[in-house]
């Protein structure tokens, strides 16, 4: 019994760190996109992905892309959208307006 009552224990302690490291990292992938969507030098009207090319990026399976709320058209255009995401390389994304605002992070 005490042995049950001990990896219980571990296993809600282990989820709930998992919990608090994803949401870290979560909150750490929409600080670094805000960041470097602001830095950015080009136009970000076509919805490009910035986390492709950007070498300060370094969020495991996360990538920052520009979308627009409501979408449009050119949000979907393979172009556009991030290499990572799309190859399976990365399984999470952030995205911001062209005027560097929030949109969502799934």
């Amino acid at each position: 019994m005490r042995l049950l009552i001990v990896l219980m224990f571990l296993l809600i302690s282990f989820s709930l760190c998992t919990q608090s490291t994803t949401q870290d990292v979560r909150q750490q992938a929409v600080s670094s996109c805000l960041k470097i969507c602001k830095e950015a030098n080009i136009s970000l009207e076509n919805g490009p992905c910035l986390s492709d090319s950007n070498s300060e990026w370094d969020i495991t399976d996360w990538v920052c892309d520009v979308a627009h709320s409501p979408r449009q058209t050119v949000d979907n255009l393979l172009e556009n959208q991030c290499s990572a995401y799309r190859d399976g390389q990365a399984h999470h994304f952030v995205e911001v307006d062209p005027d560097c605002n929030f949109i969502r992070s799934v």
